[in-house]
């Protein structure tokens, strides 16, 4: 359920607001004037965050996809009586856009003032040109190519774009759409949307209002998905998945009179990480972290720094917490920890191992404090105080407990 609302919002909303508002009777009527600006406003804001941010994915996407808007309104691809440019404009962009959208949403960021930026934007900008040299000296045949209808089914030609064209669309966005899903990511899912944006626009040839309106909502969405990764990297921890430091601090805001707060430690992790190197280490905060972020009554775990942890329990008195509080605990302690072993084969071999012989289990506990409004502490950042002597208490009773 999660991952589907994560992909649904925002884009999936503004593309049906962009369905909806073109047919919208007062929309509609000041249709060419919107179109006349929107399109522009929104490329243009789009690269200025994408460069203030160093964000190529939002500049390279923006700048295919009005690269595609200015193809197409330049040869009006789509009317009747077009000339054979304006089919092949068209039926090139139905091909080139999609799969643009696919490979940036693909390749990592890496700067666009750059070598790799700046190869990148090459590659973009030198496809019109790609194009006519391909095209050639015979132009019909080469649109013929492209609008073969593969299937024998008279409702696709009610669709302008060509049998290949709804193809490559729909595998762009089936890929996209996983990709999405699989990774609950701002970035993948403003793809997917923008993507499904474009072909709404590619939908609407011979209708230049309708068409800029929706191409210019796939750059928004694209924009918007930028600033959903900003806030994500700056309020959500990204080794554990956990909200981060920094949504703590806005959380401890809205707690109501009665609330319960914890400080959680990995026990002896330091010696563990010593012992066993950083990336176990990771592999262990990473797991205490999923049980925390299953604890029941209620309450909400953040990564507070290091090895330590913090658990939010609002509207909730200190005898329930804590009992929630020791579940968590016997859970992380019962989990047995497996370090896999150094010399790991690269491919997995035909005859596998018995379990046990590949690696090492070792037991990882954890400490908790807790605490909770009262005479000593009123203000919240006073109960994390005192969550976190209570921690300290937990440590020197021999560490694996809870301590209120």
């Amino acid at each position: 359920m999660k991952a589907i609302i994560s992909l649904f919002l925002p884009g999936g909303l503004l593309v049906l607001a962009s369905l909806f508002l073109v047919h919208l009777g007062g929309v509609k009527a000041h249709l060419d004037t919107i179109a006349g600006v929107y399109p522009y406003v929104v490329y243009i804001g789009a690269m200025l965050l994408g460069w203030r941010f160093n964000r190529s994915a939002l500049v390279f996407g923006t700048v295919s996809i009005a690269l595609a808007h200015w193809c197409l309104a330049l040869f009006t691809p789509g009317m009747p009586g077009a000339e054979i440019t304006s089919r092949i404009a068209y039926d090139a962009v139905t091909l080139l856009l999609p799969l643009n959208l696919l490979v940036l949403s693909l390749v990592k960021e890496r700067g666009f003032i750059t070598p790799w930026g700046i190869g990148r934007l090459s590659l973009i900008l030198g496809q019109p040109l790609m194009v006519g040299l391909i095209v050639g000296p015979d132009p019909w045949r080469f649109a013929a190519l492209l609008e073969y209808e593969y299937l024998p089914w008279g409702f696709l030609s009610l669709q302008p774009v060509s049998q290949t064209g709804i193809a490559v669309c729909i595998a762009t966005l089936a890929l996209l759409g996983f990709r999405s899903v699989r990774s609950c990511g701002a970035k993948e899912s403003g793809f997917f949307w923008a993507a499904a944006a474009c072909f709404a626009a590619l939908s609407a040839a011979g209708q230049g209002p309708v068409m800029s309106f929706h191409f210019a909502t796939a750059s928004l969405i694209l924009l918007v998905s930028v600033v959903e990764v900003s806030h994500t990297m700056a309020f959500r921890d990204e080794l554990t998945g956990l909200p981060a430091r920094r949504a703590l601090k806005e959380d401890l805001l809205k707690l109501p009179g009665q609330y319960c707060l914890a400080m959680l430690d990995i026990d002896h992790f330091k010696k563990f990480n010593d012992r066993y190197g950083h990336d176990v280490g990771d592999q262990v905060l990473r797991m205490v972290a999923s049980k925390l972020d299953r604890i029941t009554g209620g309450g909400k775990a953040f990564r507070y720094g290091g090895e330590e942890f913090t658990v939010i329990f609002p509207g909730r008195y200190a005898d329930d917490a804590l009992d929630h509080l020791e579940e968590i605990r016997k859970e992380v302690a019962s989990s047995a920890f497996m370090i896999r072993s150094g010399f790991r084969p690269k491919e997995k071999p035909r005859k596998p191992k018995a379990r046990g012989s590949g690696g090492k289990r070792v037991s990882v506990t954890i400490s908790i404090g807790a605490a909770w409004p009262g005479s000593r502490s009123t203000t919240p950042n006073e109960v994390l105080k005192e969550a976190d002597k209570a921690l300290y208490r937990a440590k020197k009773q021999g560490r694996n407990r809870v301590a209120g």
